[in-house]
């Protein structure tokens, strides 16, 4: 496919947008000095589950009109998987066209940076969204959701100070001794193999599953360790090369946009020499790297609305607690940049004649074979890098839309909205 007008990246042009502020509706600048609250960076510790859910709890006492836990199920051993909602006005619904962001850490239970980054985050949004402009139109205008732990019972197998995995993989994989990573529906699965995943499915891979499908996330990473890269779907590959063949989904320009993204605001990411490994620009494609079946990234991207990376953000899997303020400065600014990419591209509402919202409409852009399908309010959020581009909206029972030529820019998010005309209106004259 030829990218449209304006998609050809570069790390410099990812860079220079970050430090223009014009990601989609962020151009408020920082007029003066702002005193960061990063309070939470004293006395750094590890949180044991049970603690960490004391800590969320009080974070949702201390700001209740900011913050609302989730548990999305239970661990195979019975430890509630939590997430916590950030955004203003909480105690009201969503407003309409807000889009949903999520983070989610510690899948493998031995990987544990972004499992404390997120516990940073969380507090950090809170603590600064009434000092730093940035952070309140942040949270004015978007719906965050942070996991920081897929796999509480591995993070209670695992051992602080243990740059790599314990014998047979203790800690990293689940109670069961089941790798998260590689649980999820596939797009290759053919129907035995769907069978006997699905039989075999772990609780943990099905409440993330149920909670990814009954809800309208637009954008997503998941943060493990034992590498510094941003890397992106797809993670698999028709052909099954070990490794160094990419394979790129429908949407690759925005993925490698996102992935550069996080890659350039990271100090050491960007370099893409860390850990032995070397890595243009601090990315990779999935597959290029190494192959796998049944990952989270590509189940997002396939059977979901929803765009994820993944992020590996440090050699040492569960490093010293004393290194935690560091990887923080590292990964801060990266985690703030990516959050905004949800507003990138063109969002709407599909309706029919009378403005009623139709769920489950294809909206389909000319030249990108993946199509969006709309929510039950009828939304609908297509992330797109700058560029021009052809849209359309087609659903069962309604004559489908012309297509509207767009312009997508870095300045202000784009919304266009579509009214459909149902055959049955035809029908009844």
């Amino acid at each position: 496919m030829v990218p449209p007008q304006g998609c050809k990246l570069s790390a410099a042009l990812v860079i220079g947008l970050a430090l223009l502020g014009l990601v989609q509706g962020f151009t408020l600048q920082k007029t003066g000095p702002i005193i960061e609250n990063e309070s939470f960076l004293a006395n750094p510790r590890y949180e044991s589950n049970e603690e960490l859910a004391d800590l969320l709890a009080r974070l949702q006492k201390d700001h209740p009109s900011l913050v609302k836990i989730h548990s999305i199920g239970s661990s195979l051993e019975g430890r509630p998987l939590l997430a916590v909602e950030i955004r203003a006005n909480i105690d009201r619904p969503r407003q309409l066209l807000m889009p949903m962001f999520k983070y989610v850490a510690n899948m493998h239970g031995d990987e544990t940076i972004g499992r404390e980054l997120l516990i940073y985050l969380a507090q950090y949004l809170v603590n600064n969204y009434d000092q730093d402009p940035e952070i309140g139109a942040l949270l004015n205008t978007t719906d965050i959701f942070l996991m920081p732990t897929m796999n509480p019972d591995g993070y209670h197998r695992s051992k602080e100070g243990n740059c790599e995995s314990l014998s047979s993989y203790v800690g990293r994989y689940n109670a069961a001794q089941i790798d998260l990573n590689r649980d999820f529906p596939d797009r290759f699965d053919d129907d035995r193999k769907r069978h006997l995943r699905r039989n075999r499915q772990q609780p943990e891979t099905v409440a993330v599953m149920n909670w990814i499908l009954s809800n309208p996330f637009v954008l997503s990473a998941n943060l493990h360790g034992g590498a510094v890269v941003a890397s992106y779907p797809y993670d698999n590959s028709i052909v099954h090369h070990d490794c160094c063949e990419d394979s790129p989904t429908p949407d690759n320009h925005f993925f490698k946009y996102a992935a550069l993204t996080y890659a350039q605001n990271h100090p050491v990411m960007k370099n893409g020499n860390d850990c032995n490994e070397t890595f243009p620009e601090g990315i990779t494609n999935g597959a290029y790297w190494y192959e796998l079946n049944g990952g989270m990234q590509d189940f997002n991207y396939v059977f979901s609305n929803c765009f994820e990376i993944t992020l590996e953000l440090s050699c040492c899997k569960f490093p010293r607690a004393s290194e935690l303020p560091k990887e923080w400065h590292k990964n801060k600014r990266s985690l703030i940049e990516y959050i905004k990419l949800v507003h990138v591209g063109v969002k709407g509402l599909v309706t029919d004649s009378n403005g009623y919202p139709i769920k489950d409409a294809d909206v389909i852009v000319d030249g990108i074979s993946q199509n969006i399908r709309t929510t039950q309010r009828g939304e609908y959020w297509r992330l797109l890098v700058p560029g021009n581009y052809k849209i359309r909206v087609e659903a069962v029972g309604y004559y489908p839309s012309q297509e509207v030529p767009i312009t997508i820019t870095s300045e202000q998010p784009l919304r266009v909205n579509f009214s459909l005309k149902s055959y049955e209106a035809d029908e009844g004259k």
